[in-house]
């Protein structure tokens, strides 16, 4: 497999380059290249590294056209999107190679430095559902690794996934929004519509700096409470395909 990793940095975040860096080197991965988008003072000198320029006054915070610059400029068919606040684990590329590539939009395990779950696979707190009060105040969103079923209720974290260049130019993000906008929710609950969400357990990356977690594991009863209640709505809406059909063949 090979691999864009776009990583979006600025001059007042970039003290973790080097070790994000060297995280993808230690992959060795055949085909890669890296991207730097960003106003920093690093010169990286290798061939496979591209740094890009972006003009950080033009509008601050404006993490979205850098993301959409990625996606643009992006040689390989996976791209990679993270912070520069976050490396590979050791065999994320051998994770990945055991996976496989049948995904658009993808996620791995994120750990903080302590080794906590930081927002990857994890449930939107505010659906419009009548789940939504007790996740709001709760924060308990992330779920099971092994539950696969409840995309529709879920979102990316901006911080970190790995998606298509070929869906990522047809979603792209909403360049209207900056950083703290909720350009990764928006951006979610759009695609979430077209695609089910995949997630990778064989490789994981790590947080270089504190970060709070802010959602916790969602307590097992709720995520029943939340799988029976999408099961209910999934068979009525088989129910009434088959309504659909036999009037359609009566007529």
């Amino acid at each position: 497999m090979n691999f864009t990793f776009g990583i979006i940095s600025s001059i007042n975040s970039e003290v973790y380059l080097d070790e994000v860096i060297k995280s993808i080197q230690n992959q060795k991965i055949v085909n890669y290249e890296i991207l730097i988008i960003g106003d920093n003072k690093n010169n990286f000198t290798q061939n496979n590294i591209k740094q890009i320029p972006f003009n950080e006054s033009e509008k601050k915070g404006w993490i979205t056209k850098k993301k959409n610059t990625i996606t643009s400029e992006a040689q390989y068919e996976n791209i990679v999107f993270m912070h520069d606040y976050l490396k590979l684990e050791d065999n994320w590329y051998q994770g990945f190679l055991k996976y496989g590539s049948d995904f658009e939009v993808c996620m791995n395990k994120i750990i903080t430095l302590d080794n906590q779950r930081y927002r990857d696979w994890t449930l939107w707190p505010l659906n419009n559902n009548k789940f939504d009060q007790y996740l709001d105040r709760t924060k308990r969103c992330l779920l099971p690794y092994e539950n696969n079923n409840l995309s529709k209720y879920m979102y990316i974290s901006g911080a970190y996934w790995v998606a298509k260049k070929k869906f990522m130019l047809k979603y792209p993000l909403n360049e209207k929004l900056l950083w703290g906008e909720g350009e990764d929710v928006e951006w979610s609950k759009k695609i979430r519509k077209k695609i089910d969400f995949k997630l990778n357990v064989h490789s994981s990356v790590k947080l270089l700096k504190e970060k709070d977690p802010i959602f916790q594991n969602l307590d097992l009863l709720t995520l029943k409470m939340i799988t029976d209640y999408e099961n209910k709505i999934s068979i009525k809406l088989k129910d009434k395909s088959k309504i659909y059909i036999k009037k359609a063949l009566k007529k």
